[in-house]
């Protein structure tokens, strides 16, 4: 494929910061060669002028650069005077940004205030009714006219106050103009952001930083490298705000925010993050600083082989193509592998943090969605008979010495092994690549081996790139052997732990990269370091949609526009809606992106006024104005309805 039809980032092999343009936010400049700064988002009533200050304050001391504010109307936009010289009184000088969705004239207030405005341009002029509507060229331009009549106004005086512009693109609430044209897609979301932008290049304001939200990470990925895309075409090189919308909460929301962050963190997109999470904004600046500070010292890594053409087309999803080997590849979901190599299994209740538990009274084993699908041993035979789910995998030298041949599976630990070893399983074998072996060709003698699962190794500071650059290698080449992703952690901080390998290996599967995963611990773990990593592993199939194993909530982050207590909320649904695999449910705490990211949701859970809630099945409202008391014993009625429903075990 052409690279320059493709190009969204400077190397795909060896990582630089992608130079943007820098734009000056109170003092606090942003893209160029700043650092890639953090912000969150209040979720206090902005009329509240000293819980908003004392919000912030908290946010500020947790390390937040920049802080925004909800301003739904004139009232809260003029409030922000209020607040800003109370922060100021205070000793804080730290930037703040006023939201915007519906109204262009509470923009035009707050750009007198603040340092920066952000608008959506799926709502800052349109209203979103769901409508298709075919427009003729004439009538599009038209309506890019009644855009730009709008929208100058606002520009004209973040010019002569200084005030720069966020224009952020949410990919569930694009106008039903761009819909009707583009659809429900990330070049729909990339033009968008380009109406806009181009307006304010024809009035010469250039103190812009683009987004592409989604509540979904692959679709997120796809927008801001197309955005990239589009940006090179035009001569465009404005900074990048990232952020996955609606992440969630927890451990869940980390991962999601990790996985569509990380993948273009890696490449060198991005000049701010946010991190959208169910919980209180101070919260979020912790986690955006991991994922933020892991890239400061990436640009002396080992050199990777370059590319000299793409094999994957980065704005559209399509999983490597590979031959069936046991239940590996082809249309197989992708298998997760347990690493118990530092393990002495004496006892089956040492596999409960992988999902079994051992019924003695039955000599019957009981496993979950989340159940491990293989584990590796190294060189320990368990003392007790595994679950027949559970397909144990042992070192080849083990391997070729025990009575268990046919119910054990050997791992060769190089290419060289598996070409040079006596004895082979006539089922599957696991061989352990890396980038050396397409340096030195040895991949040639045992390639489309149609018993081989290659388990793909990196010792590299900029291991996802090298990881990629492997697979590129196997597409050029037509090898199509299923590859486990494997890397390996150092860290014992969970934390760290969750956002590195959702970064990883996510950053590879929203590529349709691998067929499974393997996080092995760095040292011997205790079994809630094993059952976490096990969650890790499930959490980022799920997250990158590739293998689905819960339930999953789309929730956004709360903020002054909130009607009702978010956090509550999504724990009172998530504890009666947990075991229904499968189904998604949005939780939206009012109108704004409601209804565009139910879309992506089979269910929606929307406040629509103070105690009331909105039911969606889709984008299709079910039941309105609930009071909010009947309102999740109306959403497992609506579920119920549709046959989507289960009782707990």
């Amino acid at each position: 494929m052409d690279m320059e039809k493709f190009k969204y980032c400077l190397s795909a092999t060896r990582y630089k910061r992608y130079k943007t343009r820098e734009v000056n936010i109170g003092g606090v400049p942003l893209g160029g060669d700043n650092p890639i700064r953090v912000q969150s988002m209040t979720t206090t009533d902005t009329m509240d002028t000293i819980a908003t200050v004392e919000q912030s304050i908290r946010m500020i001391e947790a390390g937040c650069e920049y802080v925004r504010i909800t301003a739904p109307s004139i009232n809260e936009a003029r409030n922000l005077e209020n607040i800003k010289n109370e922060l100021r009184k205070r000793g804080y000088k730290t930037p703040l940004i006023a939201d915007i969705h519906f109204t262009p004239n509470a923009a035009e207030v707050a750009a007198r205030i603040v340092e920066k405005v952000r608008i959506n341009p799926g709502n800052y002029v349109d209203k979103k009714k769901f409508q298709t509507i075919e427009y003729t060229d004439k009538q599009y331009e038209e309506e890019i006219e009644r855009i730009r009549e709008r929208f100058v106004p606002l520009l004209k005086i973040c010019k002569e106050y200084g005030t720069a512009i966020r224009i952020g693109t949410n990919h569930g609430s694009l106008s039903d103009r761009i819909m009707s044209r583009y659809g429900d897609t990330p070049l729909g979301m990339v033009e968008s952001a380009l109406e806009f932008v181009r307006i304010c290049r024809d009035e010469n304001f250039h103190d812009i930083v683009l987004s592409m939200k989604a509540s979904n990470p692959q679709v997120m990925v796809q927008a801001y490298r197309l955005l990239v895309n589009k940006m090179e075409e035009e001569g465009y090189n404005y900074p990048l705000h990232l952020g996955v919308t609606e992440a969630g909460d927890g451990e869940d929301g980390r991962i999601k925010s990790a996985v569509g962050i990380g993948a273009l963190l890696e490449d060198g997109l991005g000049d701010t993050i946010r991190v959208s999470l169910t919980e209180e904004p101070e919260n979020e600046i912790p986690v955006a600083i991991t994922l933020a500070e892991r890239y400061a010292n990436r640009g002396g890594h080992e050199s990777i082989p370059s590319i000299k053409k793409v094999v994957i087309d980065p704005f559209n999803y399509k999983r490597r193509e590979t031959f069936e080997v046991s239940d590996f590849g082809g249309a197989n979901v992708p298998k997760v592998i347990a690493d118990f190599a530092l393990v002495d299994l004496n006892k089956e209740s040492q596999l409960e943090p992988i999902g079994y538990t051992y019924d003695g009274g039955t000599d019957k084993w009981n496993y979950s969605d989340q159940s491990a699908d293989y584990i590796y041993l190294g060189k320990k035979i368990p003392a007790f008979n595994l679950p027949t789910n559970l397909k144990p995998i042992l070192d080849y030298d083990e391997w070729i010495k025990s009575e268990k041949k046919t119910e054990y599976f050997p791992y060769f630990g190089s290419t060289k092994d598996f070409a040079q070893s006596i004895s082979k399983s006539f089922v599957m074998n696991f061989v352990e690549i890396s980038i050396n072996d397409i340096k030195n060709k040895s991949l040639e003698i045992i390639k489309n081996d149609p018993r081989i699962v290659f388990v793909l190794t990196t010792g590299n500071l900029h291991g996802m790139a090298e990881q990629r650059r492997v697979f590129f290698h196997l597409i050029e080449n037509d090898i199509k052997n299923p590859v486990v992703i494997r890397r390996a952690y150092s860290t014992d901080d969970s934390e760290k732990l969750t956002l590195y390998s959702s970064t990883d290996l996510g950053a590879l599967l929203i590529d349709g990269l691998g067929d499974g995963v393997w996080i092995t611990p760095a040292a011997k773990s205790d079994a809630g370091a094993t059952e976490l990593i096990n969650r890790l592993s499930f959490g980022i199939l799920q997250a990158t949609r590739t293998r689905i194993s819960k339930t999953e909530y789309i929730a956004c982050p709360s903020c002054g526009r909130t009607l009702f207590d978010l956090v509550e909320v999504t724990n009172k649904i998530r504890k009666r809606t947990e075991h229904l695999k499968g189904v998604k449910i949005a939780i939206m705490g009012c109108i704004v992106n409601g209804p565009g990211e139910m879309a992506d949701a089979d269910y929606g859970y929307v406040g629509s006024g103070p105690g009331k809630i909105t039911l969606y099945r889709g984008k299709d409202i079910v039941k309105r104005n609930i009071k909010s008391e009947y309102a999740l014993d109306e959403l497992i009625e609506l579920i119920k309805e549709d046959g989507n429903w289960i009782e707990k075990d």
